[in-house]
């Protein structure tokens, strides 16, 4: 059975979440855990709280236990950008996108 959760419009790039989301694709859930919590970044603890939120969806809506479950796919996708503008020399402007992304975290019992 596959159980999942998705956080979305979350305040990091995708480029840089998806380093930490290919740490975690294939360990088990309590391993992931782990390492998640162990990484030194900020997109470390937003796929934590997703990671979470997944493995509490396992456990109180299909009765899964934590240690069966395992992290079949964990995906970041861009989200909507956030535009903003810096004044730049001779009275033009400079473009600023400020990226957002979409987490989701699928699990799977073994």
């Amino acid at each position: 059975m596959e159980v999942r959760a998705l956080t979305r419009n979350v305040r990091i790039s995708p480029e840089k979440a998806r380093h930490v989301s290919r740490l975690i694709q294939g360990k088990s859930a309590t391993e992931a855990l782990a390492i998640v919590d162990l990484c030194p970044r900020k997109a470390a603890r937003l796929i934590a709280d997703t990671l979470r939120s997944a493995v509490a969806n396992a456990e109180n809506n299909h009765d899964l236990s934590r240690k069966d479950l395992q992290v079949k796919a964990a995906t970041v996708s861009p989200g909507p950008l956030i535009k903003r503008f810096r004044a730049k020399a001779r009275g033009s402007a400079g473009r600023i996108r400020k990226r957002t992304s979409h987490l989701e975290v699928v699990l799977t019992d073994i």
